[in-house]
Order: C-alpha cells, then sequence, then structure tokens
C-alpha cells in the first residue's frame, strides 16, 4: 500500500458515531450541491454570472435558449441559494452569490476551459 492510501485509511478511522453521521450528513450536502452543477444549462448560466450580473434576456441570447426553459434553470439555482435576482422595472438581474459555487466554477474552468498550451479550449 502507498502513503497516500495509507494517510487515507488512517483519515477513514472515526471516534465514534456521531463523527460518521456528520460524515454522512456532509456527503449528503456536496452530493447536492454537485448535483445542481450537475447540468448543462446551470452550469453554463453559473459561469456566465461568475463575469457578472446578467439579465433573463442576456442569458437566453448566451445560451440560445427560449426564456421558459432560462427561468426554469434559474429557479433551481435559486432554490439552491447559488444565485440572487434584483429587479430593475420589468428586467429582472441575476448574480452569482454562492463563493462555493463560484470556486467551484473557477476550477471548471481550470479543468476544462482554460487553454492549454496556447491550444483551443
Amino acid at each position: 500500500m502507498n502513503d497516500k492510501a495509507g494517510t487515507m485509511l488512517e483519515r477513514a478511522k472515526f471516534e465514534d458515531d456521531a463523527e460518521l453521521d456528520e460524515m454522512a450528513e456532509n456527503a449528503k450536502r456536496a452530493t447536492d450541491f454537485l448535483k445542481a452543477l450537475a447540468h448543462e444549462a446551470r452550469l453554463m448560466i453559473l459561469c456566465y454570472l461568475a463575469s457578472g450580473e446578467k439579465s433573463v434576456k442576456e442569458l437566453e441570447d448566451l445560451l440560445s435558449l427560449r426564456q421558459p426553459t432560462v427561468s426554469q434553470q434559474l429557479a433551481r439555482l435559486r432554490i439552491e441559494g447559488f444565485i440572487d435576482a434584483r429587479r430593475d422595472g420589468k428586467m429582472i438581474y441575476y448574480s452569482l452569490v454562492d463563493p462555493r459555487a463560484q470556486t467551484m466554477v473557477e476550477q471548471i474552468y481550470e479543468m476544462f476551459c482554460k487553454p492549454q498550451d496556447g491550444g483551443p479550449c
């Protein structure tokens, strides 16, 4: 067994059931978080919002999706607490407010979108 695997096994030892319960609850929260991100349109919305506030119309145009589809995905992101909305007259603007979601979008960009060695994304 390599050192890394041994270290992971050491971390997996828990003192009591309370620690196991806490780990299970944390795993559930992490799973819910990742499920909310694991949708192409929602992830694209978060990517666009990472660069700043956008209106529903701007998001429709950027995503090439119809308003009902965009609104459905925005509703899910609001329920998850990732984004917030503000109204200005008839326009609704959305912004990214969850720092965890911001961090994930940045990491996903680094892993999948950032040009590597000068090549295309």
